[in-house]
């Protein structure tokens, strides 16, 4: 059985991103990304595959879409959740990237979410993270990180897992 596991870049007003983009750049929260996804599944929904330069490399890349035929290249397109769980269903652990609404089905069925959250408001964001319910997560492990001259923002890498 795989592992779902939910990562995201939230800010402290619980935004995700402006205009499909990402909200700011976060070196090391891309290379935690990078460490802890490749090799494995990544779910993500149209937009934030539209995102992308490029299909993740050394991922199975599976696109949420309502036009699979739509000839999406170097990854697998379908129309729900389920069926992308399925596409996966020999991964040790898959990971949903985003967007909004694909998080929201995800925190329904997810086991675990690898946070990075930048001690930041941004005010200009026009999409967030869906609210969650924190008395079904545990906290596994925390790290705290000041800004730096790479980091424009101090963040903390959290780890949750679903309380059984």
């Amino acid at each position: 059985m795989s592992t779902i596991s939910i990562i995201a870049a939230i800010a402290d007003n619980g935004a995700i991103g402006k205009d499909q983009q990402l909200l700011c750049h976060m070196p090391e929260d891309l290379k935690r990304f990078k460490e802890l996804t490749t090799g494995h599944a990544v779910i993500m929904g149209r937009k934030t595959f539209e995102s992308l330069p490029h299909p993740l490399p050394n991922r199975k890349n599976v696109v949420l879409t309502t036009l699979p035929e739509a000839g999406f290249v170097d990854c697998f397109a379908c129309e729900s959740m389920g069926t992308a769980l399925d596409i996966c269903e020999k991964e040790d652990e898959i990971f949903i990237i985003g967007g909004a609404l694909v998080y929201r089905q995800a925190l329904r069925i997810a086991d675990k979410m690898y946070i990075t959250r930048i001690h930041h408001e941004f005010k200009e964001a026009t999409t967030f993270f869906p609210v969650v319910n924190w008395d079904l997560w545990e906290e596994t492990d925390r790290q705290e990180f000041p800004a730096d001259s790479k980091n424009p923002y101090p963040y903390t890498f959290l780890t949750y897992t679903r309380k059984k």
